[in-house]
C-alpha cells in the first residue's frame, strides 16, 4: 500500500514482527539518519518480470536477424553462428533448438525449392511488431517532450546523443529519433559536435517553466486533494512501498520520518551558483539525486531503467558515484533487481508506479511490448493444437495446387505478400504472409556502450 508519511505513528508500521538483527539495532541506535549500507530484500514481483524480459531480449535479437534478411527468413544453419558473433551463449546446434521452445514468434518451415529447413516470423509476431510500430509513432509528440524534459535535467542544458541513443526504447524514441525528433524540431533541440573530443550533444533551445514540474509534484498534489493530509508533511514527501519482508526498527522510521520533511531543489532547478559546502546542502543534494532519478524513471515508458544507463547520466545530472548502494538506502521508493542477465545486469523500478508485476497506468506502447513477452510466454502445446486447426481449415477450403512463385526464389520480396504451398507428408499446406513493417534494430555495442561508465 502506498502512503506518505505523516506525524501518525502508525505510517510506518512493520510488515513483519521479527527483530531486526543486533548490528543494525546497535548501528541505528548511534544515529536517526538512514543507513548508508542496508542489505537488498527481494521482491519476487520485479523480479518474476525480469526473467520474463530475459527471454524477450533473445528473442528480439534473433528476431532483428531474421527481419534484416531481404526476404525476412533465414535458414536454419545459419542461426548457430550469428548468435556466437552476437554472444548470445549458445553452443552448437543450440539456438536453432531454441528456436522451436517459441512456435508462436517463430515458424519453421522447409524451402520448396532448396529443401532446406527455414525460419521466418509467425502471423502474430508479425502483427505485434505492426502495432508496435503504430504506437511508436503515436506517442511521437509526448517523446519529444519526455526528450525536453530529459535535457532540462542537465547541469548546462545538454546530454551526449550518444547516451541518449543507448536508452532511446526507454523513452520511446525512434531508431532515427536523431532526424526525427532533434532535427526536425530546432524550436526545441539544437545539435552541435563538441570541439575537445568527437560527441554530439543535444542542447535544449529555451527552458520552458511549464515543463519544469516534478511527477512527484503532481501526486502530492493528488494526495492532498483527495485524502485531505497536512500539506507540511506532504510537502517535501515521496511515496513509499517497502517490499515484503523490509524490518522497519524504531529509529529506521524516525530517520526515514526525519528524511521526508528535508527540503530539496528541483532537479529542473540549476544549482550550479548554490554554496554547497554545507551539511544541510549536502542534504539537500543527496534527496535532490533521488528526486532526480525518480523523475528520470517517470520520463520512460515501462518506468524501469537499468542501472548502467542511468550512470551515462550520471556527471550531467550531478548523481552519487555509488548508485547501486545509493538506490539501496532508499528501497521504499525504487527496486533494484540484479535478475534477467545471471546478475550482470541491474534494472530498476519505480515502485510506486507498479502494483503486481503490472504498471498501474498503461500507455499504449508499453501493451503493445508485453503483447511479445505474452506471445514468448504461451506454450507450445497450444500452439501445437492452433496449427492442427489451422491445417485442418487449409485442407478442406484449398483444392488447387498453388505454384511457388518465381520472384520468391530470387529472394525478391518487397512487400512480404508472399503465397506457396509446401508439401508435408503428402500433405500441402498454404502460407500467406501480410505485413507492412520496420524492424526494431537491436545494437550490438550498447553492452560495450554501458561498461564506459562507473557504477
Amino acid at each position: 500500500m502506498l502512503v506518505f508519511f505523516s506525524y501518525t505513528r502508525n505510517l510506518l508500521k512493520p510488515r513483519s514482527s521479527s527483530p531486526l538483527p543486533f548490528t543494525s539495532i546497535m548501528h541505528m541506535s548511534q544515529s536517526t539518519s538512514i543507513p548508508k549500507k542496508q542489505d537488498r530484500v527481494r521482491d519476487h514481483g520485479f523480479d518474476n518480470y525480469m526473467e520474463a524480459e530475459k527471454k524477450t531480449r533473445k528473442v528480439l535479437k534473433f528476431q532483428s536477424l531474421i527481419l534484416s534478411q531481404p526476404s525476412q527468413t533465414l535458414p536454419i544453419s545459419r542461426f548457430d553462428s550469428l548468435a556466437r558473433r552476437l554472444g548470445l551463449g549458445f553452443k552448437e546446434n543450440e539456438a536453432a533448438a531454441y528456436l522451436l521452445k517459441f512456435p508462436h514468434v517463430f515458424e519453421i518451415y522447409e524451402h520448396p525449392v532448396l529443401r532446406i529447413l527455414f525460419c521466418r516470423l509467425t502471423q502474430k509476431a508479425l502483427l505485434q511488431i505492426e502495432q508496435e510500430k503504430q504506437a511508436l509513432h503515436a506517442q511521437l509528440p509526448d517523446a519529444v517532450t519526455r526528450l525536453r524534459k530529459l535535457v532540462m535535467m542537465s547541469n548546462t542544458g545538454r546530454l551526449r546523443l550518444e547516451h541518449v541513443r543507448i536508452a532511446r526504447k526507454e523513452f520511446g524514441l525512434p531508431d532515427d529519433f536523431e532526424y526525427s525528433v532533434i532535427l526536425k524540431y530546432p524550436e526545441f533541440f539544437r545539435l552541435f559536435d563538441a570541439r575537445d573530443a568527437r560527441n554530439k550533444y543535444i542542447e535544449i533551445v529555451e527552458r520552458d517553466p511549464e515543463l519544469a514540474i516534478c511527477a512527484i509534484e503532481k501526486v502530492r498534489e493528488r494526495e492532498y486533494r483527495e485524502k485531505g493530509l497536512d500539506a507540511e508533511d506532504v510537502r517535501f514527501s515521496f511515496l513509499v512501498n517497502f517490499p515484503p519482508g523490509f524490518k522497519i526498527g524504531k529509529y529506521y522510521r524516525i530517520a526515514v520520518w526525519k528524511w521526508q520533511r528535508v527540503p530539496y531543489w528541483s532537479p529542473y532547478e540549476n544549482v550550479s551558483g548554490y554554496d554547497l559546502r554545507s551539511l544541510e546542502a549536502l542534504k539537500r543534494m543527496e534527496k535532490r539525486a533521488v528526486a532526480t532519478i525518480h523523475e528520470l524513471l517517470s520520463l520512460t515508458v515501462e518506468k524501469k531503467i537499468s542501472l548502467e544507463r542511468i550512470a551515462h547520466f550520471r556527471m550531467a545530472m550531478n548523481l552519487p558515484k555509488k548508485l547501486k548502494d545509493f538506490l539501496l538506502q532508499h528501497q521504499g521508493i525504487f527496486y533494484v533487481s540484479t535478475r534477467g542477465n545471471y546478475g550482470k545486469l541491474h534494472t530498476v523500478f519505480l515502485r510506486e508506479a507498479y502494483r503486481k508485476g503490472e504498471l498501474i497506468e498503461p500507455n499504449d506502447l508499453y501493451l503493445a511490448r508485453r503483447k511479445l513477452g505474452e506471445l514468448v510466454l504461451l506454450s507450445s502445446r497450444k500452439a501445437k493444437v492452433d496449427k492442427e486447426l489451422v491445417s485442418y481449415r487449409r485442407d478442406t477450403e484449398v483444392d488447387d495446387i498453388v505454384c511457388v512463385r518465381p520472384d520468391y526464389m530470387e529472394n525478391d520480396v518487397k512487400d512480404f505478400g508472399v503465397e506457396y504451398e509446401i508439401e508435408h507428408d503428402g500433405r500441402r499446406e498454404g502460407y500467406s504472409l501480410d505485413s507492412d513493417f520496420v524492424s526494431d534494430d537491436i545494437d550490438e555495442a550498447e553492452d560495450l556502450d554501458e561498461k564506459d561508465d562507473t557504477v
